[in-house]
């Protein structure tokens, strides 16, 4: 074959899988748009964005961010992400335990011990993290033994914060405040109540009717596992700092990442699936992935990534279904797209 053939071949190549790559974004921007639109069976109401090798591919706000005064929403404006907060929180102690302050498989009691009941000798960090503690009240026995089962909650988040605080010295937003600007995740912070920056407000959705959350359930207590605010684009940089390995060591990235316990989330389907360090690892369509979801205070969450791909899926809503048929209904399809999308060929 010529030069020449060789380079018009090659040429050719390079143009049909440009155009199958557009092909592909087209089809899932097209099907994305038509699921934010749709009214039925309910409204979504939030901000949709595809990154792919960190650059934005899809950025889309539908809906309002104040709906008695009518104001639209922008894509950079700031939301509660609710239980992704937890991720940002199992980085700060998988930082720590690589600085020597503690240890995942020590029992609590040693971080905290002003704790009374007979579990802070046996339950650890490591249970707390992946949410097989057993604990539902810190004055009461576990409901089950430490590592039997999983039981997804705040407490023990909650309880990781205070770890943090007595370990390191410091609160957890004195932690994680200083990590986000190091990120350049500008529009991130730790919720409290003096905190002057704005967020969107929270809704609760009743038959496509929105009733604004009077007041946050957020509180300088429970931020660790639930306080974080932030935008779609700055959860992507999140993303890309995470699974290439830019927060933690190999060691502690593995044992974050490793499935350590399973748990179901009807996102992903009906079967359980693996669990690590406030990290789903979900198997679909053939597809390894990662996920952390979000709901409460009028707010939805979701965050998918895709290694494969290097593709990063965030959404997130200031309203959330008051009828739980519908808890991440239009998060579920939008997924589904993009999954779609990742794996046909």
């Amino acid at each position: 074959m010529t030069t020449a053939k060789l380079f018009f071949t090659g040429l050719f190549s390079t143009l049909l899988s440009i155009t199958a790559t557009a092909q592909k974004k087209d089809t899932y921007t097209h099907k994305i748009d038509s699921i934010i639109t749709a009214s039925s069976p309910i409204q979504f109401n939030g901000v949709v964005l595809v990154a792919q090798k960190g650059k934005i591919q899809y950025l889309k706000s539908n809906g309002y961010k104040d709906f008695e005064k009518k104001t639209s929403l922008k894509t950079d404006d700031q939301f509660e992400i609710m239980s992704n907060s937890k991720q940002i929180t199992a980085v700060l102690i998988l930082q720590a335990a690589e600085q020597g302050k503690l240890d995942l498989h020590t029992p609590v009691k040693k971080y905290l011990p002003s704790l009374t009941q007979t579990w802070a000798d046996t339950v650890t960090i490591h249970h707390l993290l992946n949410h097989t503690h057993g604990i539902t009240n810190t004055e009461k026995p576990t409901a089950f033994k430490a590592g039997s089962q999983f039981k997804y909650g705040n407490l023990s988040y909650i309880m990781l914060g205070e770890i943090l605080k007595n370990t390191t010295g410091k609160s957890f937003a004195e932690l994680a405040n200083p990590l986000f600007k190091k990120l350049k995740m500008d529009q991130t912070f730790v919720y409290n109540a003096q905190n002057t920056q704005s967020h969107v407000p929270g809704y609760i959705n009743e038959n496509n009717q929105f009733e604004k959350v009077k007041q946050s359930f957020l509180n300088n207590d429970n931020a660790s596992a639930a306080g974080i605010i932030s935008t779609v684009q700055d959860l992507a940089k999140w993303d890309q700092a995470l699974f290439k390995g830019k927060l933690l060591s190999p060691e502690f990235q593995k044992q974050m990442m490793t499935p350590s316990t399973t748990s179901q989330h009807n996102v992903f389907g009906k079967e359980s699936m693996g669990f690590g360090y406030n990290v789903r690892l979900i198997k679909e369509a053939g597809l390894d992935y990662f996920a952390v979801t979000g709901l409460g205070d009028g707010f939805t969450c979701l965050n998918v990534y895709f290694p494969s791909t290097d593709t990063t899926l965030v959404i997130l809503e200031n309203q959330m279904p008051k009828d739980s048929q519908y808890w991440s209904f239009k998060e579920a399809a939008i997924k589904n797209t993009v999954l779609k999308a990742i794996t046909s060929n």
